[in-house]
């Protein structure tokens, strides 16, 4: 297909394996924020940006939400779900003596899922957050002297030559992440192994000011049309005190009925509606090794 794929990096990302399994033929490209990744679609250096944008255990992602929403003009294209799992590794000269770590690096949503881990066993020790977990890894192989360790994924602990010292330290079992993909056109996803989830269609909404139980009515124009939303979440729409839109997610893909009529009801009652994208979701089933 011949896509070129920006992935929040670096190397051995959660985001990475994901984007691995999402797209295994295509180039990818390793960029240090997820702004960058999305600015490089909107530049035409990537065709597509996979990026968090919501965790099991932590919620979503909330800057991938701003971009979206006020910084640029990508649709969503697709998204994978795949499960995550959070590990404790060192610098192999430490690895006896890992509980004297004194900090912590990693990304604030790993440090956050391993919350019970670090409040058990390394209590004294401080956490550092860093862009990735795999950037975390690469600054503990950077720096042997010190005495530091990172959470991230089996496979940064081989890219970067640590020694995990305790596996699956996340405080829950069911922890998962999704990961959107933004293009300027249509994914062609092609075949592959991955699991069809079947359709999502995301919309931002917008409320009226001042209108009493505006919200109330616009769940009530999906609700009579037995329209199933797996999402509602309101951010601040950076303008003022108590102004938010609301990001929803309908388990189903863009129709010529429900979901434009849905919207025509909710313009009718004042809301600014925009839709986000129309996309097909797929579900890493296969927990093997390389998301271990």
């Amino acid at each position: 297909m011949g896509y070129k794929v920006a992935f929040l990096g670096p190397r051995a990302t959660f985001t990475d394996l994901a984007a691995a399994k999402l797209f295994p033929d295509e180039e990818r490209m390793p960029l240090q924020t997820i702004p960058a990744c999305f600015e490089a679609v909107q530049e035409n250096q990537a065709d597509i940006a996979l990026i968090p944008i919501e965790n099991t255990l932590e919620g979503s992602v909330n800057i991938t939400l701003d971009y979206l929403v006020h910084e640029v003009d990508l649709p969503i294209q697709g998204e994978v779900v795949a499960p995550i799992s959070q590990h404790l590794m060192v610098h192999p000269a430490h690895r006896d003596h890992w509980e004297s770590a004194e900090t912590i690096f990693s990304h604030s949503h790993a440090i956050a899922q391993c919350h019970k881990f670090l409040h058990k066993n390394l209590r004294g020790a401080a956490c550092e957050a860093m862009t990735s977990t795999a950037a975390a890894a690469q600054y503990v192989l950077a720096h042997p002297e010190l005495k530091i360790a990172a959470i991230a994924n089996e496979l940064a602990a081989k890219e970067y030559n640590l020694e995990i010292v305790k596996h699956n330290i996340h405080d829950f079992a069911h922890n998962h992440t999704r990961f959107i993909a933004v293009s300027k056109k249509e994914i062609d996803f092609g075949s592959h192994s991955e699991q069809e989830n079947g359709a999502k269609t995301t919309l931002m909404v917008t409320l009226p000011a001042d209108h009493p139980g505006a919200l109330h009515q616009v769940l009530s124009a999906f609700s009579w049309r037995k329209l199933n939303l797996s999402k509602i979440e309101s951010r601040p729409m950076k303008t003022g005190l108590g102004n938010y839109f609301f990001i929803i997610d309908i388990n189903m893909e863009m129709d010529h009925v429900l979901i434009p009529s849905t919207i025509a009801e909710l313009e009718a009652l004042g809301c600014s509606v925009k839709v986000l994208g129309s996309y097909p979701s797929f579900l890493i089933t296969n927990q093997a090794k390389s998301f271990c």
